[in-house]
């Protein structure tokens, strides 16, 4: 009976195993195909076509290009390759500035005929239209070549707009650098810090001390990231923006200094862990060998918990570059390539959890915040596979 018990629960183990496995992967795959549909996706929203006149001598325009055209930044079509012309902009509303109801018809089954004589009409015009509206008999216009959201648009670009007209710009760059700088940052600061404090705990602090202030720092991680971002954004934020002169105190550094304040208790509480494992005749070996307390942290002491040590900084940086909430209330959430970390960024998670909810499902937008969860998890995958070698290397050669 107590053979069968175990044989029972061994399998049970082995299957809750699977079960996890099964699960992390299917989240993988459909991450990576909502992400992928992205590159399926049309340059220009879903539904709209962009038609010019058939005698313009432009073929097509890239995202950013059909942006500064009806932003009004490009005037001119000789700029595009086209003819030395002024650029006239014909958006669908300004029809029923021409054309009245009666004009158009019962439920506007003449509008079609009406923008083709618009378009037609005039050799500069760039129109912006509903696909529904497009005219069936295309004389005297043509649709501008549509192509498919590329690679390099979205991992090259250098604007994150996704509501822009007609073509919205998923361009990752921005997003990337201020995650990157924001993190990097955070973890210069945290791991010194919290290493530090770990070698105190675990071999310089008296028990009392110990027990006193472990818990402590294992409550801190329990705390919830919107109480960080609180604290940034009432505390950090200000003092920043009072010391440093600045318009705005919601900064990548204000960001960093809060996700730094997060990562410290993962990295205190594993790092010490590691170190008290080590056995106490390891320490006595080495102070009896006329090692000092110091040489003794340093030569022994961190060199034997390295693996340790190694995994706090993994976590820590995993958490400080998946954190959401507190790095979306202070960072200033703006989607710009940033050239000092005194400037607003905006970071990979926070676009996702702000964005998220007001992207239509299916449609380019939503794929392009999946796709933004692909790089976060690629990122992530580096940093842990290069941990793991840095710490398999470390033990082999000790």
């Amino acid at each position: 009976m107590k053979r069968l018990i175990d044989t029972l629960i061994e399998q049970l183990i082995k299957m809750s195993g699977a079960v996890t496995e099964i699960t992390v992967l299917l989240i993988i795959v459909f991450l990576f195909k909502e992400g992928a549909g992205l590159f399926n996706a049309s340059e220009v929203e879903k539904g709209y076509t962009v038609l010019v006149h058939s005698e313009n001598t432009v073929e097509r325009l890239s995202p950013k290009e059909l942006k500064e055209v009806f932003d009004g930044n490009i005037e001119n079509w000789e700029k595009l390759g086209g003819k030395d012309e002024a650029i006239r902009i014909f958006r669908f509303d300004e029809i029923f500035s021409i054309y009245t109801e009666d004009e158009l018809g019962k439920d506007y089954v003449l509008l079609p005929e009406k923008l083709e004589e618009v378009i037609s009409a005039d050799p500069t015009i760039i129109a912006y239209i509903p696909q529904k509206y497009l005219p069936t008999n295309l004389q005297g216009i043509k649709e501008l070549a549509k192509m498919n959201i590329s690679l390099t648009d979205f991992y090259i670009g250098k604007e994150w707009i996704p509501t822009a007209t007609p073509a919205p710009l998923f361009g990752i760059l921005p997003l990337l650098l201020g995650t990157l700088l924001v993190s990097f940052i955070a973890i210069l600061i945290a791991i010194p810090l919290g290493v530090g404090v770990a070698i105190y705990l675990a071999e310089i602090a008296n028990e009392r001390v110990r027990k006193l202030l472990k818990p402590a720092i294992e409550l801190l991680a329990g705390i919830p990231s919107v109480v960080y971002g609180f604290f940034g954004l009432v505390v950090i934020a200000p003092i920043i923006q009072k010391i440093g002169g600045l318009d705005l105190g919601e900064t990548a550094f204000a960001g960093s200094l809060v996700l730094a304040i997060m990562a410290l208790p993962t990295i205190i509480s594993i790092a010490e862990d590691a170190m008290r494992t080590i056995p106490k005749a390891m320490r006595d070996a080495s102070l009896a060998l006329g090692a000092t307390k110091w040489q003794t942290i340093y030569k022994v002491i961190i060199p034997f918990a390295s693996s340790g040590i190694a995994a706090a900084v993994v976590l820590g940086i995993g958490r400080a570059i998946g954190e959401t909430m507190a790095v979306l209330m202070v960072t200033g959430n703006a989607a710009v390539i940033p050239n000092s970390i005194f400037e607003s960024v905006r970071t990979i998670p926070a676009t996702i959890a702000a964005e998220l909810g007001e992207a239509p499902g299916g449609g380019a937008h939503y794929q392009a915040l999946f796709m933004l969860g692909c790089v976060l998890f690629i990122i992530t995958l580096i940093i842990s596979i290069v941990a793991e070698v840095i710490s398999s290397r470390k033990i082999i050669k000790e």
